[in-house]
């Protein structure tokens, strides 16, 4: 296939065997699908138009995606990023044309997302005519991953299947797994967040080295479906590292934190329930976590000394590493209200 636009190239996921109950599903960089898809809907309902600009806050792989998509499309780009967005990224941003902003260094990841959600509403006061594309809110970022689901049937047609990945915004495991349950409602859902999310509720508990920040929040994100997960684990940075430095030695797969923690996870999981198959989310390459993961190799901890601290609630969730059934739960009435 010849692809129209190096997007459609780049969202294309590989799916490779780590072990017999256990395979990755690899991206190069996730969001491209979502992104794509989002804009292409906007565009064909009328609700933007070529040319105009569209606006988000990201910590990074969302505002790569959008660049590509603004590229594809015919729009222009204006990224609010975090603090921790990369050199590399950035640069690769303002080349594709993404007019970029930096919201200045914070001493936690509530702040950092407070300042970016603040500086996008600061903006839009001031050109009206751009659009936001609430990557975090609107539920059109859903629509890009059922094609990835329609792959992921079409590859494992009668495997009794569990899905593995960061929850972050919602979207990405929320609209896998919606479209795999309209034809197999037993695929089980275990999402991964980092200690310090207020979404699943580890508001209170402090990582100083978290820097996994895609696939957790400081702030409520109205993408996440509660009901659709059945168990949830929360990891601190040294045993997402653990499983990240894993994945490559193991398995030669050079992946992003997220995609670490997951596998570490996901190992956990395939043992209580080998006689399903685990397909691990990973949501991006390792290259934005060179200095801060790969390099400190040597720190890394043996994966097969770790294992969760198993709770019933999140008032009961201990650090470095927790586990909990959640059932397909709805959100607390009251979790909202709590971190307002």
């Amino acid at each position: 296939m010849i692809h129209p636009h190096i997007a459609d190239a780049l969202k294309v996921p590989d799916l490779v065997r780590l072990t017999d109950g256990l395979v990755l599903i690899r991206f190069e960089s996730m969001k491209i699908y979502s992104a794509l898809a989002a804009v292409r809907h906007l565009l064909e309902r009328g609700a933007i138009r070529p040319g105009q600009t569209l606006i988000d806050s990201s910590s990074g792989i969302y505002a790569y995606a959008l660049a590509l998509a603004c590229h594809r499309y015919g729009m222009h780009c204006h990224i609010v990023a975090s603090t921790t967005v990369d050199t590399t990224t950035r640069v690769q941003l303002e080349i594709l044309g993404a007019t970029v902003e930096q919201v200045r260094p914070s001493k936690n990841l509530k702040l950092d997302q407070e300042l970016r959600v603040r500086r996008v509403r600061e903006i839009l006061a001031e050109r009206p005519g751009w659009h936001w594309m609430r990557q975090y809110h609107d539920d059109i970022h859903y629509l890009g991953y059922h094609e990835v689901a329609d792959r992921i049937t079409a590859a494992f047609p009668q495997a009794a299947l569990t899905v593995v990945g960061g929850v972050g915004s919602g979207a990405s495991t929320g609209g896998l797994v919606e479209r795999l349950r309209a034809t197999d409602p037993s695929v089980r859902l275990v999402g991964v967040q980092p200690f310090g999310s207020v979404t699943f509720g580890s508001q209170d508990h402090d990582d100083p080295e978290a820097i996994i920040a895609g696939i957790g929040s400081s702030i409520v994100f109205d993408n996440v479906r509660h009901h659709l997960y059945d168990a949830l684990h929360w990891l601190d940075f040294t045993h997402a590292m653990a499983g990240t430095i894993a994945l490559l030695r193991e398995h030669a797969v050079f992946a992003g934190l997220s995609t670490g923690a997951g596998y570490l996870a996901a190992t956990h999981e395939a043992r209580r329930r080998p006689d399903r198959l685990h397909l691990v989310i990973g949501a991006d390459t390792g290259h934005r976590y060179v200095e801060r993961v790969f390099a400190r190799h040597a720190e890394a901890l043996d994966p097969a000394a770790l294992k969760p601290a198993e709770v019933s609630g999140p008032e009961e969730m201990t650090m470095p590493w927790s586990m909990m059934s959640w059932r397909r739960a709805a959100c607390p009435a009251d979790w909202k209200e709590r971190v307002a």
